[in-house]
């Protein structure tokens, strides 16, 4: 599978239509492009990176909501954690980026979406078991965390 990271609609748009043969992993800092892209293209999956996002006093911005897991749902297109960035935290950043993956994975088991681990790196690949244990400890039920890229 193939990682596409676009901030432009026209440019995401021509790259997912020329990676037809292969698998497409999407992904971008822009929560709307996001959805524009579920809306109108065919990909695998949507990636959606915790780590620059800035949380409201009494609100998680996760990037996803129940708009985009039902879209997610209607065009079938799994929903991607990214494991390096849960690797490469510390401290309160990482107990940031864990509370809002949890929070996307309590809207995606209310949808029944599909949810893949992610790495970008290969250094920090990790066993098929380590993950599905990291998933059902942060609320995946098991037929959500059957398997990873």
């Amino acid at each position: 599978m193939k990682i596409l990271e676009e901030n432009n609609f026209e440019k995401a748009r021509k790259a997912i239509r020329e990676e037809k043969i292969r698998g497409i992993i999407f992904t971008t800092s822009d929560d709307e492009l996001s959805r524009k892209i579920l809306e109108k293209e065919k990909i695998n999956i949507l990636l959606i990176k915790q780590r620059h996002r800035k949380d409201g006093q009494k609100q998680r911005n996760s990037g996803l909501d129940s708009v985009i897991v039902k879209l997610a749902k209607k065009s079938d297109v799994g929903i991607g954690i990214c494991i390096d960035e849960i690797i490469n935290s510390f401290g309160n950043e990482k107990a940031e980026i864990l509370g809002r993956i949890r929070q996307n994975i309590m809207l995606c088991a209310k949808e029944k979406v599909r949810m893949k681990f992610i790495t970008e790196n290969d250094k920090n690949k990790r066993d098929a078991r380590d993950l599905k244990s990291l998933g059902l400890v942060l609320g995946m039920t098991t037929w959500m965390s059957a398997d990873s890229v």
